[in-house]
């Protein structure tokens, strides 16, 4: 009896994350509402969002693409496609630590699964993501960029990201529920990782020795790059691949036994 106790209760967190994805049209309805509370008096609704990266993007690509002396039919797409995936990603990192405890009173309340109020926050940034994305096709058509066959390998690259997004959400999402001031160190280490990721800087413009020793072990560089290669199009690196698939598989075991035994903890830290 008591070893079937502890099987139910082990198994609470993948439970709670199997029911949120079988009901999984309820976290997305939410999020589709709280786009239209945010912008409910507003007459552009969350296209400002898509007009300021707009704005960001002409301004960065200006100035940077002088200072570096790229070519803008070259950095402009780069810095275009590299500034809207890297909002997207620290929006969800971000919006992490603080869901659990934006989510107090229907956690309390309501026998939702935990699992969907992650999925409800990270689809509402997807849905700001497409608008962002519709920046590039503009930029595109500015500088007379084509598009070609390796475009299709987004979509992988993309379920990939969102997946590994899913991961690190909950696990920050448990942690920061526990620990509240781990939300800032959260934001420092964003900080520092946009600065070391080629987002507003390419590449190739590192030294051999130097890219080994700052973008290979990058995780974040490899997940942008397995969405903006392809958009750009060129083909994601193999090593891009391994790594972010590496990292997907080791960080949803990691998740899934965190999630198993702190899941009965969160509302007791709310």
């Amino acid at each position: 009896m008591t070893s079937r106790i502890k099987d139910c209760y082990s198994n609470l967190g993948l439970k709670d994350i199997f029911q949120s994805l079988k009901n999984i049209s309820l976290p997305i309805y939410l999020a589709k509402t709280d786009i239209r509370q945010r912008y409910r008096r507003s007459t552009l609704g969350p296209w400002w969002i898509t007009i300021s990266t707009g704005v960001m993007i002409g301004c960065i690509g200006t100035i940077f693409g002088g200072i570096f002396k790229s070519p803008m039919d070259e950095f402009l797409p780069f810095l275009a496609i590299g500034l809207i995936l890297w909002t997207f990603m620290s929006s969800v990192i971000s919006e992490s630590t603080t869901v659990l405890v934006s989510a107090e009173a229907i956690i309390k309340q309501l026998p939702l699964p935990i699992f969907s109020h992650i999925l409800r926050m990270v689809s509402r940034n997807i849905i700001i993501l497409f608008h962002n994305i519709l920046i590039y096709p503009i930029v595109c058509v500015c500088v007379h960029k084509a598009v070609n066959w390796n475009i299709l390998f987004f979509i992988p690259g993309f379920v990939v990201l969102v997946l590994n997004l899913l991961w690190i959400s909950l696990v920050l999402s448990i942690i920061c529920t526990r620990f509240r001031d781990l939300g800032q160190i959260v934001a420092s280490l964003l900080q520092i990782a946009f600065y070391l990721t080629p987002i507003i800087w390419m590449p190739k413009l590192l030294p051999a020795r130097t890219s080994l020793m700052i973008l290979d072990p990058n995780p974040v560089y490899h997940l942008i790059a397995i969405v903006r290669e392809p958009i750009l199009g060129f083909a994601p690196s193999p090593l891009n691949w391994i790594v972010s698939i590496i990292i997907l598989l080791f960080g949803s075991v990691f998740s899934i036994s965190v999630f198993n035994h702190y899941r009965a903890r969160i509302s007791y830290w709310l």
